[in-house]
């Protein structure tokens, strides 16, 4: 998820365990905590892009980074606040807890995200919200400000605090209801068309949770296409060639072998004139519900590796205005 949704929902956390405790430091050490294993952030200043990609969400979003830092942490909060009443084990379930969330929710995103690094280099990616969605953070952001207005003795701030919890929680049981009946449509979809597949993955478009982009893979490309969770009409799939034979030539190359293990093969290759592109196929396209031509989210210049700096949100956005943003309305909508 974005750092701000890990920053409130932490906060709302922090006061649940330990804000009758230590007050609003609760908010703060829990905002901390849940933003830690984004610390990995600071590898993009000497990685190459290719690299950076693949290290994000790598070791510091592990199962072992969990069991190393829960201890470390709670050894050192409890040196900081000696005079606390909380007890090693409430630091334990303090730090383990907002950590295990962090990287919990973090797999619910296409990102794909660690957990056992590094003795299995597998990403875990369930692809049920999208990486800022703001139906999911509004609950614990409307906490996080109440929290931070009303005085550390107000009996109400531990309702506060499970509201934002339970609520976002809730939207997020909502979000795998609708992926398992976008799936179970788009399934039935490609039966009824006569499609065959091999792998079969789906995603939902920016900032909602009820327009979905599809990718249903055979053995020389894609068929993708959109499903809204109030669409009434048949899906209508195109097909992308994987073009593979295009990256013979770059084969060699170290951040194109980080890129194929990134991409977990879910990759198109096009050609841009004379520049030869690398897409990442699981985040998307730009605008792909209303240009049958967009282009990907996640494109990667392979000639010129250089030009890559912001690779994974740099088309997220491109392109839109009012007119888009009412056509993309209308089509969560189902028209």
């Amino acid at each position: 998820m974005d750092s701000l949704t890990h920053i409130v929902l932490g906060a709302a956390i922090g006061e649940v365990l330990a804000g009758r405790r230590l007050g609003k430091k609760a908010l703060l050490l829990g905002a901390i905590a849940q933003s830690l294993p984004d610390i990995d952030f600071v590898a993009s200043f000497w990685l190459d892009t290719a690299r950076d990609v693949w290290a994000h969400r790598g070791i510091t979003h592990s199962f072992l980074f969990l069991l190393v830092m829960t201890p470390l942490l709670s050894w050192l909060a409890r040196r900081l606040y000696p005079r606390s009443g909380m007890s090693r084990k409430d630091w334990w379930l303090f730090f383990g807890l907002q950590l295990f969330i962090h990287i919990f929710i973090d797999a619910f995103n296409a990102y794909g995200t660690g957990w056992f690094e590094p003795f299995n280099h597998d990403r875990i990616a369930f692809h049920v919200l999208f990486v800022a969605d703001p139906f999911f953070s509004v609950w614990p952001g409307i906490a996080f400000i109440a929290l931070l207005l009303l005085k550390r003795t107000h009996p109400a701030r531990r309702k506060w605090a499970w509201a934002g919890i339970v609520l976002s929680s809730v939207y997020l049981c909502y979000c795998v209801g609708n992926k398992a009946s976008v799936d179970a449509h788009a399934k039935a979809e490609l039966l009824r068309q006569q499609i065959p597949y091999t792998r079969y993955l789906s995603t939902p478009t920016p900032l909602n949770n009820w327009l979905w982009y599809i990718v249903a893979e055979d053995s020389g490309g894609y068929y993708t296409g959109y499903r809204s969770v109030f669409d009434r009409r048949p899906i209508r799939f195109r097909y992308q060639p994987r073009n593979s034979g295009l990256l013979q030539p770059f084969l060699r190359n170290r951040d194109v072998r980080y890129l194929l293990r990134f991409s977990r093969g879910f990759y198109t290759i096009e050609q841009w004139g004379d520049t030869t592109v690398f897409n990442d196929m699981r985040f998307g396209e730009m605008k792909g519900w209303e240009d049958p031509k967009a282009r990907f989210v996640f494109h990667y210049f392979l000639q010129y590796p250089g030009g890559n700096s912001v690779v994974v949100q740099r088309g997220r956005f491109w392109g839109w205005n009012r007119h888009t943003l009412s056509v993309f309305i209308r089509r969560i909508r189902g028209n």
